[in-house]
Parts: C-alpha cells; sequence; structure tokens
C-alpha cells in the first residue's frame, strides 16, 4: 500500500470535468485507488464516490493505492492535481 498527502488547487476543485479527468488517470492503473478527505474513503475511480466527498479549491486530501503499479498510480494522480488538471 502506497499512500500520499495532496491539496487539491484549482479553481472548481475536483468537481464535474477535473474530476472526469481524475477518474480517466485512475483507470489506467490495475491498482485499487481510494481518495480519502475528513475520514471518509471512496473508490478514485468511481465518479459518484469522487463527486461525493464535495472536494473544494484549497482541500487536502490522500489518495491511497495498493496493487502492481500503486507508487505510479499515487504519483500520477499527484502530478494531476498539481497541474491543476492542465487547466
Amino acid at each position: 500500500m502506497f499512500m500520499k498527502e495532496t491539496v487539491v488547487n484549482n479553481q472548481v476543485g475536483l468537481h464535474a470535468r477535473p474530476a472526469t479527468f481524475f477518474i480517466q488517470k485512475a483507470n489506467e492503473f490495475k491498482s485499487s485507488v481510494w481518495v480519502e478527505k475528513d475520514e471518509r474513503r471512496v473508490n478514485a475511480k468511481s465518479l459518484l464516490g469522487v463527486l461525493s466527498l464535495g472536494i473544494v479549491k484549497g482541500t487536502t486530501i490522500n489518495l491511497i493505492a495498493d496493487g502492481p503499479d500503486e507508487e505510479e498510480a499515487v504519483n500520477a494522480l499527484v502530478e494531476l492535481i498539481n497541474s491543476d488538471f492542465s487547466e
């Protein structure tokens, strides 16, 4: 299991379009991937799950992965978030 903490800084947070990009990226990996906010953990490959967390600009989240490409998955998602979803 591999975990990293990151802060979502893009304008709309992890909502609508950015959430779609996030889920598409998470689905590129074999590992199970989760997003954790305030003790709630959801599947990072589920649009409804990610949207249900209500992640807005400035929110700190944990990205957790478990599987054969866990480090690669977490690092790729952190990179996507840090790039503000290339917006």
